[in-house]
């Protein structure tokens, strides 16, 4: 679900919640602190990608020192794996839950973005960490945005495969084409979201669930037809 990265304001957060907060280095308290960092971090890490971003440039867009990311994180591999898990983890989790416990049907595909931009409000340069084409071949952030990326494809394949099952087709060939188109659009509608900051996650579910039924033929006017 590679994608092209979008761009947002950085810089402290702003009244729509887009960008981080500067976490200073005096009078915060150390799990406040470790927040502000991370959310810095996704912002820089995801904005310019893993081979852009070094230590000082984190710390001079942060607001601590060097060797206060060091202290916290030990490594920028340390400091990439925090902000990568915090944000796979809360994706992961959202999209199961959309998903969880009943079939999918044809609200599924709006039910799930709607989780995707939920987990991503406030945050959504995170998007760019589990597809950073700048991040080492190998190493334990590799691995892990992979391992991420993996269950999230998991989650898609079953969804497309249940969703085609229910309308009688059984072909595999045809879920595994429906399933990259999908990733397709859930990256592509993320990359639009965050080149539109103005746009929260509600505005964003809402606006998805108009295209698909406009998609589908079945958008207002077509209801409104006797």
């Amino acid at each position: 679900m590679a994608s092209t990265r979008g761009r947002t304001a950085r810089g402290s957060t702003g009244a729509d919640g887009t960008g981080p907060a500067r976490a200073g280095s005096k009078g915060v308290p150390r799990h406040r602190r470790e927040q502000q960092i991370l959310a810095a971090a996704i912002e820089e890490f995801g904005t310019r990608g893993y081979a852009q971003v070094s230590m000082a440039d984190l710390a001079a867009a942060i607001g601590v020192t060097k060797p206060l990311l060091y202290q916290y994180f030990g490594s920028k591999d340390g400091l990439y794996l925090a902000a990568l898990r915090h944000i796979g983890d809360g994706l992961s989790a959202a999209i199961a839950q959309a998903m969880d416990g009943a079939t999918t049907t044809p609200g599924t595909p709006v039910a799930v973005l709607r989780a995707v931009f939920e987990a991503l409000e406030g945050q959504r340069q995170g998007w760019f960490l589990l597809y950073d084409p700048t991040l080492p071949d190998t190493g334990e952030p590799a691995g892990t945005a992979h391992r991420y990326r993996a269950a999230i494809d998991r989650m898609a394949a079953r969804g497309t495969e249940e969703l085609l099952n229910t309308r009688g087709f059984d072909d595999p060939r045809d879920a595994a084409a429906l399933k990259h188109v999908w990733t397709g659009v859930v990256s592509s509608l993320v990359v639009w979201w965050t080149r539109n900051p103005g746009e929260s996650a509600q505005d964003m579910a809402e606006r998805c669930e108009r295209l698909f039924l406009a998609a589908l033929g079945t958008g207002r006017a077509s209801r409104d037809t006797p």
